[in-house]
Formats: C-alpha cells, sequence, structure tokens
C-alpha cells in the first residue's frame, strides 16, 4: 500500500492500544505525518493526558480538524472475533478497537490534509489539528486544556470539524452541528432517624421528598426550539437507609441529570429546581455539576460545506441533528464560532467488535478533503 492510504494509517493507529489516557504513540505517529507537510507540531500535555496541536499555516480562516487518539477498554479479549488491536479484515468489515470511534477519522483527516495541500499548495488560510488522549476519559486534561492556551494566545478557529462517528446508517446520512448541555445534580434531603415504630418520633425524608420528586419528574422545563428537543430531567440513582428493615433514615440522596438545550440555562434550571423543593417545605443540600455547556451551529458555510461535500461524494443528503450526549465540541465552541461533528457509523462504537465497512474509508477521506477545498480554496485559482 501506499504510504498516504488511508487503510495503512488507519491500521497504525488501531494497533496501538491507546485505552484512556495512554496516547501509545498514535499523536507521535500522525504529528511526524503532519511535520513534513509544513505543520508546526506543539506536544501540550496536561495532568498525565498527551494532547497534539498542529497547525499549518498562519492566516485566516483556521480550519481545524479535532479528535481523540483514546479508545475505551476493549473489554475481555477472548469475546473479540479477533485480537482488538490487531486490526483484522472480514467480510469487508475493518475490526479493532477505535475502528469507529475514531482513528479511522483520525486517518482520513491527515490524508485528506496531505492530498489537499498536494494539489493546492496556496490554499488559502490555514489547516490545523487538535487532537487529545482524554476524550473518553474525565476530559479534564484534554481538548479543553488546549482551548485554554489556543484562547489565551489569541488563536481562534473559525471552523472546526471533530471526527466522532457520528452516522447512523448510511456514511454522511447525519452531520452533528450541536449538543444538548449536561448538568447533573446530587440531592441530599435531611429528616430525622428514628424507630419505624415510632414515626412520631422521627421524620422520614424518603416520604418527604416523594411529592418533590413527582413535581420535578412532571416539569415541562422548556419547549425546545428548532434545533433541540425540550429539555429532559432523569433519576439516576436514590439512595436512602440505615441498613435495617426498622429505621427510618435521616438523609435520602438523589442523584438526576438535566439533557438542556438552548432554551434553557444552567442557572434557570437551577432556580427552578429550588423553588419545587422549596415549595414542599424540604431540609436540603444540592451539589451541582456542569459538565458541557449547549452549543449550537446554524446552518451557514461550515454546515454547507461539509453536506455539499457528502453529497458528492456518496449521494447521501445529510440531514442536521443535536442528539447524543456530550462531546469535545462543547470545548471548542466557546472558541469556535462553527463547530460541527461529522464521521463514520457509530453502530458498533464501544462494543466488543468494534468495526467499520473498509468500503467508507476512502469515502470519508474525500469528504474532508473536498470540505478543505471548498473551505480554504486556492489563493490563486479565486
Amino acid at each position: 500500500m501506499a504510504d498516504t492510504d488511508v487503510r495503512a494509517l488507519t491500521d497504525a493507529l488501531i494497533a496501538r492500544p491507546s485505552v484512556t489516557p495512554d496516547d501509545a504513540g498514535c499523536q507521535g505517529l500522525i504529528a511526524e505525518r503532519l511535520h513534513s507537510l509544513g505543520f508546526v507540531c506543539e506536544s501540550l500535555p496536561s495532568g498525565g493526558v498527551s494532547n497534539l496541536w498542529a497547525r499549518r499555516g498562519d492566516q485566516t480562516p483556521l480550519l481545524v480538524f479535532a479528535g481523540h487518539t483514546d479508545v475505551v477498554p476493549p473489554g475481555p479479549e477472548s469475546a473479540w472475533p479477533s485480537p482488538p488491536f490487531q486490526p483484522t479484515e472480514t467480510d469487508g468489515m475493518l475490526v479493532g478497537r477505535g475502528a469507529a470511534d475514531m482513528k479511522t477519522s483520525l486517518a482520513a483527516f491527515v490524508v485528506a490534509a496531505e492530498e489537499f495541500i498536494a494539489a493546492r499548495p496556496q490554499h488559502t488560510g490555514s489547516i490545523a489539528l487538535l487532537l487529545t488522549s482524554d476524550e473518553e476519559g474525565p476530559a479534564t486534561d484534554g481538548t479543553v486544556h488546549v482551548c485554554r492556551i489556543l484562547e489565551s494566545r489569541g488563536d481562534t478557529p473559525d471552523y472546526c470539524i471533530v471526527g466522532e462517528p457520528t452516522s447512523a446508517n448510511r456514511l454522511g446520512d447525519t452531520i452533528k452541528n450541536g449538543r444538548r448541555g449536561s448538568m447533573s445534580a446530587r440531592i441530599t434531603v435531611r429528616g430525622i432517624q428514628g424507630h419505624v415504630a415510632y414515626p412520631h418520633l422521627a421524620r422520614n425524608p424518603i416520604h418527604e421528598m416523594a411529592p418533590a420528586l413527582t413535581a420535578l419528574t412532571a416539569e415541562q422545563w422548556d419547549e425546545g426550539n428548532d434545533y433541540f428537543p425540550p429539555t429532559t430531567f432523569q433519576v439516576s440513582n436514590l439512595h436512602a437507609g440505615a441498613g435495617a428493615g426498622n429505621v427510618i433514615p435521616g438523609e435520602a440522596v438523589i442523584d438526576c441529570n438535566f439533557r438542556f438545550s438552548t432554551a434553557s440555562t444552567p442557572d434557570g434550571l437551577q432556580a427552578r429546581v429550588r423553588t419545587i423543593l422549596d415549595r414542599h417545605d424540604l431540609d436540603y443540600d444540592i451539589d451541582w455539576t456542569i459538565s458541557g455547556l449547549p452549543f449550537l451551529t446554524p446552518q451557514g458555510p461550515l454546515c454547507a460545506a461539509l453536506q455539499s461535500a457528502i453529497a458528492d461524494e456518496t449521494g447521501v443528503q445529510a440531514e442536521l441533528s443535536t442528539t447524543g450526549g456530550t462531546s469535545d465540541g462543547r470545548f471548542l465552541a466557546r472558541l469556535c464560532p462553527q463547530v460541527v461533528e461529522f464521521g463514520p457509523l457509530n453502530r458498533t462504537i464501544h462494543q466488543v467488535g468494534e468495526c467499520l465497512p473498509l468500503d467508507q474509508l476512502v469515502p470519508l477521506k474525500n469528504i474532508y478533503r473536498r470540505a478543505l477545498e471548498t473551505l480554504l480554496p486556492d489563493a490563486k485559482r479565486d
């Protein structure tokens, strides 16, 4: 195979067991390829996490390809049809941990850039790659860390494509042009512990909390908007009890989560929760954790460029979607006005036997290259 072939680079990346937060040499391999293209490559580690910022050019607009080299643990290797870190071709599928999430996208980024630069060395603007080994983990020392550094320098991307696997049924059917925010709460309701036979001497926090919990689950937090469904509230854990069946517990603890759109704000949701709890006269504390704010990239140059590239390459009309969980796009959106996620099929991500159709590798690379051609045209031709 040719050295610039996307399959060869995908195989080389899958063969590196880069379980979070270990990069296992993936970023070094990519940096070596990019350096030969004229990229200035910087290692920006933090807290045991490997991060790479590689940029070619110093002009605007700046287009960033973003992604992660880390993968989730493979689980029991005996359950895999082939060793998880040995890329294997089976019935037209490429099998290996990271095949879909997201080492194929990384290889496609690199080879797309190589082909684009070879054909248009005098292109306008700049190209960059931002890679981390912390996306599948706590996400505290990865993309968010690099974004802080870029912001302090005044390096503001104009466009960002995150290579997350977004396609549902066919390559190119879905582009994520936003994500809901995620905010969790731990609500501790205090009562008075006592004997179940003497409830008048105790105060049962479960009983006191139940009507308030019913009100929280029945609340309509917002109606969503043209891009997002309504905000949702879900209880993930409820814990109470003193370890004995004849004891009224002294407290009850509820873990819950909001997935919220741009139609709501964290402050507004928090205030409404307190109003409901206060209405039921509870003695409580709340600890809030915001793991991601919602972001949205409306239809514009970046969405249009990707939709056109997908249609030209595959004939598929891509839909814009904001469904799913959080991603590193939430950090990039604080810095970059246009952020989208686009990548291969996501059917087998995080599963035993993760795989991807081999016939999607080259089209994926071509889509990324076509987007570059639209957003960073050749200065001599335009």
